[in-house]
């Protein structure tokens, strides 16, 4: 009750003398932490978000098993359904994920946040068919999104300026390492269960013999793996089987394993303080100050000058406009830069580089690897990702946005038009002559994926969020960003969706070639409208982003009358 009588009495309108003694004489709100502590226990919200969208590579193969050897007899289009319901609740989740921490907290969101992954991870985990999967699988999107939309900006607003960059691009790198641990884990189950197996008692077709043996054994007798039978065909040798077990629960085991982090993440924030910045824009300053203190350290230099520099940020929010949708969509300059927005975020997924995060395995199986070891294979990703991650917290800073981001989509047309080769001149023609391709292919295929992770982690992902952040006005920023990256996540969806049908109706060539042209049409587009906004603090970057996109002509423009600036560079 002191609290909230003392916040009342101090205002962003009292005198600097005044701030600064009630920054003095605060007290914490509680017990000190570590900026690298509050980090540490935040970003597990990333790492869930790694972990949940990666762990379903490994999970894929004991899914597609028969239900009577434990699996869930998925198709193609059940395939991409188990990714993309994931992906269309994170775009619901992004979307108002954003809205609920600032209306509650960034700190209570991730509280909320981890018991949806608690729950998300359980119920996928348990339920008995697809009827139930689906659903958990979106829940858990809700949480992807809700933390791709929430840590940002807690760790944003919680680290001291001195290492805030270092520290809000640990997200990224929590990110790709949650993934890396979902394919360790699953390459470790895989060994652990022998791969996938199942015990057949019967095969009128007189195919298989009895007894347990690999579902590898069953798959090669695909059209699409270089077998006898088409999709129609090989469904009925599968229906006709008489299977009387097998290790196709697997998959249960590797889903679970995500109900640790989501309680760690739990705990943790229990811990961890609120946003101070969140105070603030609540009017509640006492707990502000006292939030704010918990946290810094004499590292960070006089606790006042930044209390001050809050004070006045917030004065400025505060008397600017509020931004609605509607702005963003008249406005003609900031129309064109959102739509530029939407472009990037949607070239961070049409590199295809979700093919590989979630589909990896499948297209080593393609290629000629069984599924235990395209299972395994997939951790090279994994790791080639973080590396690709690390390395990208110095490309941004040591080179300019454009020069990265068209640089990357270049070489990931190179890659899609090497992976598109392989299996036109070297897989498939082995696959339509009814024998297995080189044991040396899919290694060709793991080599080409894992320099095209390197690219795509250390390029796009940071160039693409850090520009999707600082390029539009302050007034529509909030709104701005969030719906490019619903555009993101639902584009995002539509290739999870896809691919599966894709890959196993026009195969593996024409797959990856059309991902190469249009990578290459996204070089060229980009080339000729991404603005650049290294070097410019995001006050010059407003004014020089209104000067690039505004038209002669444009209403209630500036620039109307004496001409516009085009050019983006």
């Amino acid at each position: 009750m002191e609290n909230n009588r003392e916040s009342m009495e101090l205002s962003l309108d009292a005198p600097e003398d005044e701030l600064r003694e009630a920054a003095v004489r605060t007290p914490m709100t509680g017990r000190h932490r570590s900026v690298v502590a509050v980090a540490g226990v935040a970003t597990l919200g990333s790492l869930l978000f790694g972990y949940d969208t990666g762990v379903v590579s490994g999970a894929l193969p004991y899914m597609y098993m028969p239900t009577d050897a434990h699996g869930l007899a998925l198709n193609a289009l059940e395939e991409g359904l188990v990714g993309a319901t994931l992906l269309v609740g994170a775009a619901l989740g992004a979307l108002f994920g954003g809205r609920l921490s600032d209306r509650y907290g960034r700190r209570h969101n991730l509280l909320v946040l981890a018991a949806i992954f608690v729950i998300g991870a359980l119920g996928t985990t348990f339920a008995p068919g697809l009827w139930m999967l689906y659903p958990f699988r979106f829940i858990l999107g809700l949480a992807v999104g809700g933390a791709s939309a929430t840590v940002p900006v807690y760790l944003s607003e919680t680290a001291p300026p001195r290492i805030r960059g270092t520290i809000v691009s640990l997200d990224q790198l929590m990110i790709v390492f949650g993934q890396l641990l979902a394919f360790t884990f699953n390459a470790v189950i895989n060994q652990v269960y022998g791969g996938p197996r199942l015990t057949v008692a019967a095969d009128p077709s007189g195919v298989l013999s009895t007894g347990s043996q690999s579902w590898d054994n069953v798959t090669a007798q695909q059209s699409a793996l270089g077998g006898p039978m088409d999709p129609g065909a090989w469904q009925h040798f599968v229906q006709q089987l008489t299977i009387t077990g097998g290790n196709g629960s697997a998959w249960r085991l590797m889903l679970v394993l995500a109900t640790i982090p989501a309680l760690a993440l739990w705990i943790g924030m229990r811990r961890m303080p609120e946003s101070s910045r969140w105070y603030m824009v609540q009017h509640r300053y006492y707990e502000a100050i006292g939030s704010l203190k918990r946290v810094r350290d004499e590292r960070d230099g006089d606790l006042s000058d930044e209390v001050l520099e809050m004070a006045r940020v917030q004065r400025r929010t505060e008397a600017m406009p509020k931004g609605t949708f509607r702005e963003v969509l008249r406005t003609p300059w900031i129309r064109r830069l959102f739509l530029v927005g939407v472009l990037l975020a949607v070239c961070n997924q049409t590199t295809g580089v979700n093919t590989v995060m979630y589909y990896a395995p499948k297209v080593l199986e393609y290629a000629g690897l069984g599924a235990s070891a395209a299972i395994t294979a997939q951790v090279a990703n994994g790791v080639m990702s973080v590396i690709g991650a690390a390395a990208g917290l110095w490309l941004i800073f040591r080179f300019r946005r454009r020069q990265i981001l068209i640089t990357c989509i270049s070489l990931v047309a190179v890659s899609m038009f090497a992976i598109a080769a392989l299996f036109t001149l070297l897989i498939q023609p082995h696959m339509a002559a009814g024998t297995r391709p080189p044991a040396y292919a899919p290694f060709l295929v793991l080599a080409v994926m894992g320099f095209f992770m390197l690219v795509v982690q250390s390029s796009n992902g940071p160039v693409v969020w850090t520009m999707l952040g600082e390029m539009f006005p302050a007034h529509v920023r909030g709104i701005a960003n969030g719906a490019a990256v619903f555009c993101m996540w639902i584009v995002n969806a539509a290739i999870t969706f896809t691919f599966p049908w894709m890959m196993s109706t026009l195969g593996g060539g024409r797959t990856y070639l059309l991902y190469g042209v249009v990578n290459v049409v996204v070089a060229v587009v980009l080339y000729k409208v991404m603005p650049e906004t290294s070097g410019r603090s995001l006050e010059e970057l407003e004014v020089h982003l209104q000067a690039t996109f505004s038209r002669p002509g444009d209403p209630g423009d500036e620039h109307s009358t004496d001409g516009a600036v085009t050019d983006p560079r």
